[in-house]
């Protein structure tokens, strides 16, 4: 049976080095974050149970009460964990290569020309995927331990790279007119975008983006599944986002709980737990996840909305919507505030909510933080806002 094998290192040529290794002898991967305290990081290796794990010093070390894999399976990637006990999603070799091959088609990436840099954590999809695309594809890549701004902004001037993926707060740091192409994923994604940035929907599960600028990559389904949360939302999402395609996980670690690969090996369709609806020309809108939903009175509010709406606010360098308990309406929209010089005023916000969405949809409560509580992929972790 194929071991799984941790990958316990930074990102660097030593990375891709093991992970070639570890491909080459039929085993799959399992990459951790090497900045995780002790305890998540042994919450997480409970998780993977992996049989091996490769250390900082490249050495392969036997690990008691690991289990193995199936023979097909490339990598083992942990969820982004924004609550809750982490999931590990299983994904083929099929899997990466239908991920890396309709991703360089949409872009028309050509490996004589182009270039990818990973400078996002390994331990994520968004970071992991631009490695497993460029060794897929034979593309030259450039690997960071991690995102500095001015080096990631260097590379792309200096054209040793052309295409790099980042998150909306790495985007920010940044002149993005040096790349060829900027994907762009993870949290909330701005309104207005540079022609060369492509907004990216997308998750572990499927194995990086599916979805891009809207629109479904080559062989990528999608469909939607009522639910009463997404069917009343004042956003217009339709229901639940499906996704069908070869890109998807096999199964979750541990089991076959999640498992959408049929007996036929067809892959059947995974439900996301994303509520969204197609626009007018057909495009998909993302409303958020279907548990973030605020229920304020008989209103059902999407905080991914009411972000977009207030982000544009002079005063406001970044902001999460979430909620609390209110003996009025049950729940009351409050927004977390990252202020720039002067801030916002909450009459403010209310003002611009209730001229974008509606008044039911605008904050009652304004607070102003330091920072925002963040995934290691730089998701915003709701519901440690009132911690």
């Amino acid at each position: 049976m194929p071991e799984l094998v941790a990958l316990d290192l930074p990102g660097g040529i030593g990375f891709v080095d093991a992970l070639r290794a570890i491909w080459d002898t039929g085993d799959a991967a399992a990459p951790l974050d090497p900045r995780l305290p002790t305890v998540a990081r042994q919450v997480l290796l409970d998780t993977l149970r992996p049989t091996r794990i490769v250390g900082s010093d490249g050495e392969q070390h036997a690990l008691r009460d690991g289990i193995g894999v199936e023979e097909g399976d490339a990598l083992v990637v942990s969820t982004s964990g924004t609550s809750g006990h982490p999931k590990a999603a299983v994904l083929t070799h099929d899997a990466v290569a239908a991920s890396a091959e309709a991703t360089s088609v949409r872009l028309g990436v050509e490996p004589d020309r182009h270039a990818w840099m990973a400078c996002l954590p390994l331990a994520h999809i968004g970071g992991l995927a631009v490695v497993t695309r460029a060794i897929v594809t034979g593309t030259p890549l450039v690997v960071l331990p991690g995102f500095e701004a001015e080096t990631v902004e260097e590379a792309g001037r200096s054209g040793r790279v052309t295409h790099v993926s980042l998150v909306a707060t790495a985007l920010q740091r940044l002149d993005p007119a040096v790349f060829s192409c900027v994907l762009l994923g993870g949290s909330r994604v701005p309104e207005d975008l540079p022609p060369n940035v492509v907004a990216t929907y997308g998750m572990t599960e499927t194995g990086s983006g599916v979805v891009y600028d809207g629109w479904p990559l080559d062989g990528v389904e999608v469909s939607f599944r009522p639910s009463p949360e997404a069917d009343s939302a004042d956003a217009g999402a339709g229901g639940e986002i499906l996704i069908r395609a070869r890109m998807l996980l096999r199964c979750y670690r541990g089991g076959d709980d999640g498992r959408v690969v049929g007996p036929d090996g067809a892959p059947d369709w995974f439900a996301t737990g994303d509520a969204g609806r197609l626009s007018a020309d057909g495009k998909l809108v993302v409303s958020g996840r279907i548990d973030d939903v605020i229920t304020t009175g008989a209103e059902k509010v999407w905080p991914d909305v009411v972000e977009r709406i207030l982000a544009t606010h002079p005063g406001v360098a970044e902001v999460a919507v979430w909620k609390r308990p209110d003996p009025e309406w049950g729940e009351r929209v409050v927004a977390w505030v990252v202020p720039t010089d002067g801030g916002p005023s909450l009459d403010e916000l209310r003002q611009m909510v209730t001229n974008g969405i509606a008044p039911w949809a605008a904050p009652k409560e304004l607070v102003l933080v330091d920072d925002l509580p963040r995934t290691a992929a730089g998701k915003v972790r709701r519901r440690a806002l009132d911690a």
